[in-house]
């Protein structure tokens, strides 16, 4: 029973993490007039937020170790609350860019302490389940703001909401404190695991470096193709902008249905079988992709959604089985930051490419990541069976 509660709240901690995530797209429409500001500032926003996350993931596992999932969950959850109640008392686009940095120092730490906690305590399912219900709060985001821009067009009521939401969740953590359950450090007289910085972890494990690698390509893959899918169909396939929004949603459905679909399948398939079976689907999607028949395109944003469903959770899971729990807590906030630099940095690449090469590029930009994902996952494989 205590698993089972502390289970409810993790999950509801991580439709917590996902609501913040697209606010910033659904208000910014709104926020330009409101803060007098040119309509590409909110890059500078995203890529603060993103800096955060990448910095707080890389340090998580020092802080774990300190002080326990629970203790940094709460207090990082308390953080991004602040931040998002911040947000919504800004008048000035300079004080959004202070308040972008606890917002993604705190998601940052969230999503690698949780991810660690359940990878170690909990079934490969519920890796998947997890991050569904990230799906769920990504997609409620933006129906609280545009309940709240429909009725007066103010985008601050809607930040406001979304942080008392995050307050509640805080209480809740509180009181969830004493369901966690902490890791006691393993004393080797003849081996400091902790002591060792993340250079000498990527140098020391075998087949860390691949991982890394393969949450790059693979964070490459889902973002570009989430960000960019849309300009594809406009501009290279004669789509309305309705009709292309469409289509993308349905790429999101694939990654959300997708992730509740393969909690079961765990039952019959490991975590790598799921993930070779990932990468096979999402290479038949790309091929229905570059076809020149529109009557493809449909179930190929299907498939590559459907391919990407289990890859990031089944990974996720396998860290304390590829590496040990005693480097876990680490190697987590190494694959969450190697992630978010995929996240952050390739999308910008693409887009700068795209202007030189139209979006006709798009699939074979994909098709190559997705071709280093599966020689860098088959490395990893061989190189953590060897050890």
């Amino acid at each position: 029973m205590r698993k089972l509660l502390l289970l409810l709240v993790i999950y509801l901690a991580f439709i917590s993490l996902g609501l913040p995530d697209a606010l910033l797209g659904s208000a910014w429409p709104a926020m330009i007039d409101y803060l007098n500001v040119p309509a590409d500032f909110a890059g500078i926003i995203s890529m603060i937020v993103g800096s955060g996350t990448v910095i707080s993931s890389l340090f998580s596992g020092y802080f774990l170790e300190k002080f326990g999932e629970a203790k940094v969950t709460t207090f990082s959850v308390i953080l991004t609350a602040l931040a998002l109640m911040g947000f919504s008392y800004s008048q000035h686009f300079f004080f959004l860019c202070l308040l972008a940095v606890p917002l993604g120092l705190g998601a940052g730490s969230v999503d690698a302490a949780l991810n660690n906690y359940v990878a170690i305590h909990y079934q490969a399912k519920h890796m998947n389940w997890l991050h569904a219900f990230w799906g769920v709060g990504a997609a409620i985001g933006p129906i609280i703001m545009a309940s709240y821009l429909a009725k007066n067009g103010a985008w601050t009521e809607g930040y406001n909401t979304i942080a008392w939401i995050q307050f509640g969740l805080v209480a809740i953590l509180i009181l969830s404190l004493p369901l966690w359950e902490r890791e006691q450090a393993v004393n080797d007289p003849n081996e400091k695991s902790h002591s060792k910085n993340l250079v000498t972890l990527i140098r020391t494990i075998p087949g860390l470096k691949q991982a890394l690698l393969v949450f790059f390509c693979y964070c490459t893959i889902e973002a570009s193709f989430g960000l960019w899918g849309a300009s594809f169909l406009v501009f290279e396939k004669g789509f309305e902008a309705d009709q292309a929004a469409r289509l993308v949603s349905l790429y999101y459905i694939g990654i959300t249905v997708g992730r509740l679909f393969s909690g079961y399948l765990t039952n019959y398939f490991t975590n790598r079988q799921l993930i070779y079976c990932g990468q096979g689907i999402i290479a038949i999607g790309l091929v229905l992709l570059s076809t020149p028949f529109t009557s493809m395109l449909i179930p190929g944003f299907i498939l590559v959604g459907l391919g990407c469903a289990p890859i990031f959770p089944s990974l996720l899971h396998e860290t304390p089985i590829n590496f040990g729990e005693k480097y876990s807590q680490k190697i987590m906030g190494m694959q969450m930051a190697s992630a978010y630099v995929g996240i952050l940095l390739m999308p910008f690449v693409y887009g700068k490419i795209s202007t030189l090469t139209g979006y006709s590029t798009l699939v074979g930009f994909l098709g190559i990541f997705l071709l280093v994902l599966i020689l860098m996952n088959k490395a990893l494989n061989t190189r953590v069976k060897k050890n």
